[in-house]
This record gives C-alpha cells, structure tokens and sequence, in this order.
C-alpha cells in the first residue's frame, strides 16, 4: 500500500499514528498516511521563528521565480511519494479515487493551481494593488509618492484545508512567494495535492524549511491554527463558526454565491441560461464560488425550469469518461444525509424542487456502486423561506423572485455575486455593499476567477501590515 509520511519542515517522517484513506468506489484501502499528535507539531512549531528569519533574507522576486519553476514540475513531473513516486496521472487517479471528483475535474483543478503558481507576479501585483515588491525586501520604499512601510504580521501561517476540491490549495500558496513558513494539515480524503506542491517547490530549490504537512485530528488542526500566528481555516459553518471573530484567522466557508438578473435585462433571461446553468454546475457544484442562488424581479418560474432542463442531461459517468460532469460522493452515507436534508427542506411551503419533472428517478442516483446527487433547482416562493438561502455539496441552486429595491439587503452574505444589469443605480448599491465578495458586473459565471484579484479576504492584508513611517535623509554639508 502507498504511503503517504508527515512533512516535519520538508523532510519525511513515517509515525507509528496512521489513517488510511479507501477508494471511494471499491472502498478499498489506497493509502496509509502518517499522522502527526499534537505534541509533536508543538515541538516542531518552536521553530518557526528562526525558519520565519531565513524566509526573510530572500527577495521576494527570488520566490516569484521558485514559484514559476515549481509550476512546471507541478504540471509535468513524476514526483517523490513517500517511498514511491507519482507522475501525473497518478496524482489525477488518486486524487479521483479519494474524493469521487472524474478525472477531468481533477485536471482542471490541477491546471487551476499551476496557473497560480505560473502566474504569481500577476497574483501578487492583485493581492498588493500593485505596491513595489521591493518595498518587502528592503523594509520601506516609495509608492504612490509618498514613503510606505510594510512588516509581517507573524512567522507563519497555519492552513487547515478541506477535502472537497483540490482548486482551494492554490489560495495558500501565495504564502510562499510572501516569505512566510506554511504549516499545512491536509484534507482526510485530499491529501495528494498539497503533498505534490511540496514536492514540486523542493524540486524547484526552495528551502525545505518553509513547508510543513501534518495530517493530525481536530486536536492537531487546532493546535496549528492556535500556534501560528496567522491562519487559513476551510469548512462548514460547524467547522469555522469558532474562528469567525479570531481576527488571525482567514475563515472560508460556505460561499452562498449567486446570481442575479435586474429589471432592465429580466426579460432577456434566456440569454443567460448557459451562463447560470455553468455557475451551479461545474466542478460537480462543490466550490464555494458556485451559484446556489438566483434572484430575479420576475420570470423565476420560467428560470427555474429551464436551469431544470438544462442541468437534467447531467447524469453519472465513469471517472475516467472526458464527459463526466458530476462527481460522486467519497462516503455514500453523506449523499443519503443531504439528500433527506433537502427533502426535510422541500417540506416546507412555499418550495418546489422544479428538477423533479426533468428527471428519470430521485435526486439521489447510484451509478458503479457509488452514490451521487444530481442536480437540483428548487423554486421559491418567499425570500424568507429557508431554501432561499442555502448550499449543498452537489449542483443545487434555489431561484427567489424579489423585488430589485430589496436587493442586495436581502441577499445576506455573498462570496461572488454576477449582477447581470446595466442600471447604473442599482450598480452603485451593489458596489456599497459589504456583504459582497467578489463582484461581477455583466455576465460573469460565478466561478471564473482572475487570479491578481482577492479571492475571499486579502492574504497579503492577512499576513502584511502598514506602519506609519518617517525617515529623515541628511543633507549634504
């Protein structure tokens, strides 16, 4: 069985502690990985300041450059594995087996994270609005005509990531390039993509030091998160509610994503299907930048059958079928669980799941003995029923009619909203509000990120302040 050690500053550790991560469809034993007790990360982490200090001594356009190098052996190297090795498809078959996603998505979220590391200039020029990356090698520097200075926050960042779609790892990695010590605690059932990045940075030159991976309980997750001074935390509402006033912690959750049509276009709606229909479907519905939500003045009835309609040709295929649009889920029991969620949901008035009528069977499918969630567009009548607003791990959207004077109080917190308007006052109310993320205007899917713009929050604001700086310059005699 392969093998997967823990990551103790870059260098492998093998621990008596292991779990084994199964084949989502043979249920089967794939992987054995090495786990870290909270002991042992605490020992490891007393480091972390003299590691945070070599960071410091390199230019961060020396980290630009490792970062472009590691890109390549990211997308095309076979890499260390433990006591074997991986070459490209096999991180795209084991990466499949664990989590469910097809081999297709598993490529794309690979040349997602690529493109990051590939383009990490242009994603810093975003995250720092452009500031002279200089300015952090020497301290301070001129920008925008005046004198700035900027320090680090703290000497590291602890990332406790999830298991559902390897495109979040691309999120942490700017750390690197911003000179700061990662400390990564792996996703159970996703351990193989940030592995592989280690992999392919320590292949590229960079300092081993600046990567630990520690696949651990939640007393370990907690334990990094509590022991380095900033974080990155990704789950659920149960999973990240205890960090949400932790001002050292990053905190993605549920991204509640949407759409929304307004008055001066709601009549060219079936122009907008495509886009609406990819916004909830693609990558299997499981990123938080999918659209759970489309909001409309009118015509939701028609919207919504036709997202049903649409979405009905999605159905089960083999992992390794370049069609495949849908992924299964990992734990079969976790599909049965929304799945009567839903239904528990549907009970109440005022919803109706539209995708009923479109479809041969229920929303829960099995297909090669694993369980799926097909996609699902519910209407509904009332902004205050409770599936107006809500997400679920499969392609779900719920279509709200409400007036445009109510939007977007009435949207709550939105990661990426795609306004499609061209109403100038409703625009600047969208524009003012807090609630919203990331915003499209026109038609934009929710999911079409441009990487040199902040995705949830700011890393370089996480891990980077500004001081008030003076600084007198003598005149010659």
């Amino acid at each position: 069985m392969l093998h997967l050690p823990i990551l103790r500053q870059g260098r492998p550790y093998r621990s008596v502690d292991t779990a084994t991560a199964i084949h989502h469809r043979t249920r089967q034993p794939l992987v054995e990985i090495s786990m870290a007790n909270s002991g042992l990360i605490r020992r490891d982490m007393l480091a972390l300041g003299e590691i945070a200090r070599a960071m410091a001594g390199f230019r961060t356009r020396e980290l630009i450059a490792l970062c472009e190098k590691a890109s390549v052996h990211f997308l095309n190297d076979e890499l260390p594995l433990g006591d074997s090795s991986q070459t490209v498809q096999d991180y795209i078959e084991q990466t499949s087996a664990t989590t469910g996603l097809p081999w297709i998505m598993v490529r794309r979220n690979m040349e997602k994270i690529g493109g990051v590391m590939a383009n990490m200039a242009g994603v810093l020029r975003g995250l720092t609005r452009n500031l002279d990356l200089d300015i952090l090698d020497s301290g301070y520097g001129e920008a925008a005509g005046s004198v700035v200075s900027y320090f680090r926050r703290g000497d590291s960042l602890g990332v406790v990531l999830p298991s559902n779609s390897p495109g979040v790892h691309s999120l942490w990695i700017p750390a690197f390039a911003l000179k700061t010590p990662l400390v990564l605690k792996p996703g159970g059932s996703e351990p193989w993509s940030p592995f592989r990045i280690i992999q392919a940075f320590l292949r590229a030159g960079a300092p081993p030091e600046a990567f630990s991976y520690y696949p651990c309980d939640h007393a370990g997750a907690g334990e990094i998160l509590r022991r380095c001074s900033r974080g990155m935390v990704f789950g659920d509402v149960s999973t990240t509610r205890q960090y949400a006033r932790d001002p050292r912690i990053e905190v993605h959750g549920p991204g509640w994503s949407k759409v929304v049509i307004g008055e001066d276009l709601i009549d060219r709606w079936e122009d907008y299907i495509d886009l609406i229909a990819a916004s909830i479907a693609e990558n299997s519905g499981r990123s938080c930048v999918n659209a759970s939500g489309v909001w409309v003045p009118r015509h939701s009835r028609e919207i919504a059958e036709a997202l049903a309609a649409r979405l009905a040709a999605v159905r089960p295929r083999p992992a390794d079928d370049p069609e495949a649009a849908i992924a299964p889920f990992a734990d079969p029991n976790v599909a049965v669980r929304i799945n009567a969620m839903v239904d528990q949901a549907l009970s109440e008035p005022g919803a109706e799941d539209v995708s009923a009528k479109f479809r041969e069977g229920g929303r829960l499918a099995t297909f090669d003995g694993c369980n799926y969630l097909l996609p699902t567009i519910v209407h509904v009548n009332s902004k205050d029923h409770g599936l107006a607003n809500k997400e679920y791990l499969f392609p779900f959207a719920s279509v709200v009619e409400v007036d445009q004077s109510e939007i977007p109080e009435v949207l709550g917190p939105t990661l990426v909203l795609t306004a499609i308007t061209n109403d100038p006052a409703f625009r600047r109310r969208l524009l003012a509000s807090p609630e919203i993320g990331r915003l499209n205007f026109g038609p934009i899917q929710t999911n079409r990120i441009v990487w040199d713009q902040p995705h949830e929050g700011n890393l370089f604001d996480h891990l980077y302040a500004r001081r008030a700086f003076q600084v007198y310059e003598p005149q010659p005699a």
